[in-house]
């Protein structure tokens, strides 16, 4: 039971920055003032962020919180315009914007898909794909004077591989999709490109679908299709099209940022680095540290309550639109203790971090990520043992969004390669 005094007093809504940047110098301040935060989105949409981690943890477990827009009250009332750059995270039919039966129907059909037999199925391939893909990083830089973007040449091919050679997505597609990704997730974007890469995002995934239908395959597009046909109220053709997005957009792009992030914090915490090759840490540990420290996903949207809803002192009104702090959450000094802003892999902690969900929407495809991460990190240090930065960490460009959390550009130098 909720004890806290109830926020009544007038605060300054935060407003977020359109164009992202990092997030944690205005997680902290938040934090400072409370568990929960009023918040002003692009286009002066009014809406909240949970912050805390007890908060975030018991909010996205809680019986009265919804995912279906239906509960959007700005949105049912037609306040909302087209080319709102959150717009897609509120409208997709898919697992993350449905709720009870329908909810647990799509999981239920994609779970297939990550079970852990298959997850461990997949590890020989992973492995594969990060030595050509290393292979791939040293050739870049060959040419670039030591010098490449692993984002570009590594940490992005890796999990964008992946999940498309899970759902029989074929090569050709792969940077389109990731490039309408981006801007799908992308915050600082007018309505007309906003738009324009909603309808080539479904166009491109009806392709894929179509060709699907045509050639069945071993993957989880002709699973789909096939549950489809069997009992026609399984998943509709939107479910189909929306699940397809969300799991290329959540399982590459999360991946990816993770990747990314772990990276840089190894890069600028050489100790801690050393930590893992004197044996005294393990790779999953840098991955499980990055994870809380620097979360891959920034300010996920949207849940609702369906009632109003006191949290960590402050009422959030039934119908707003609020968003999942996660690297918030994760330097939360109440869960974490007084040095949770700092980087340690051997941190002991009990309160575990939530940057992959929490409750019945909890990340599907955690287990895959985790793995991904641990092998890429694993043999790209392995491989290139004297790797690091080739710019100063701060100067390094951010992503243009509130809702990813990681940089667009990620040049290292590459020296002490072993075969």
């Amino acid at each position: 039971m909720n004890t806290s005094p109830v926020n009544t007093a007038a605060e300054q809504p935060h407003r977020f920055d359109p164009s992202g940047g990092c997030p944690h110098a205005d997680n902290a301040r938040l934090l400072a003032r409370g568990a929960v935060a009023p918040v002003v989105l692009p286009g002066d949409v009014q809406g909240m962020a949970v912050l805390g981690h007890d908060a975030l943890k018991e909010f996205l477990a809680h019986p009265d919180v919804a995912k279906n827009a239906q509960h959007f009250a700005a949105l049912q009332a037609g306040e909302i315009a087209d080319g709102w750059p959150l717009k897609t995270f509120a409208t997709v039919q898919g697992m993350t914007t449905a709720d009870g039966d329908d909810h647990r129907r799509l999981r239920s059909l994609m779970s297939k898909a990550f079970t852990p037999r298959r997850v461990a199925e997949l590890r020989p391939r992973i492995e594969a794909m990060t030595d050509s893909l290393l292979d791939r990083l040293d050739r870049a830089a060959a040419a670039g004077d030591g010098v490449a973007d692993l984002r570009t040449h590594f940490a992005l091919p890796l999990p964008m591989g992946v999940i498309c050679e899970l759902l029989g997505v074929d090569a050709e597609y792969h940077d389109r999709l990731h490039h309408l990704s981006n801007q799908i997730v992308a915050t600082d974007i007018g309505p007309e490109a906003a738009m324009a890469a909603n309808r080539e995002m479904v166009e491109v995934l009806g392709a894929v679908a179509a060709a699907r239908a045509a050639e069945p395959g071993d993957d989880l597009t002709s699973a789909l299709i096939a549950a489809r046909e069997e009992n026609g109220d399984r998943l509709s053709p939107h479910e189909l099209i929306g699940t397809l997005m969300l799991t290329i957009i959540a399982g590459h792009e999360t991946t990816l940022n993770l990747i990314t992030n772990a990276v840089r914090a190894l890069c600028t915490h050489r100790e801690q680095l050393d930590l893992v090759r004197s044996g005294k840490a393990g790779w999953a540990d840098v991955v499980e540290e990055t994870l809380r420290w620097d979360s891959p996903v920034s300010y996920f949207p949207f849940r609702y309550p369906t009632r109003d809803l006191t949290l960590g002192g402050t009422v959030i009104p039934q119908g707003t639109p609020v968003l999942a702090g996660y690297s918030a959450a994760g330097r939360d000094k109440q869960a974490h203790g007084p040095d949770a802003d700092r980087f340690d892999i051997t941190r002991e902690s009990t309160a575990r971090h939530l940057s992959l969900g929490h409750g019945a929407h909890f990340c599907m495809g955690a287990p895959l990520a985790r793995m991904e991460a641990t092998i890429a990190l694993e043999q790209l240090f392995t491989r290139f043992p004297g790797l690091d930065l080739a710019v100063p960490e701060p100067e390094l460009p951010r992503h243009a969004s509130f809702v990813g959390n990681s940089v667009q550009k990620l040049p290292v130098r590459l020296s002490g390669r072993r075969p």
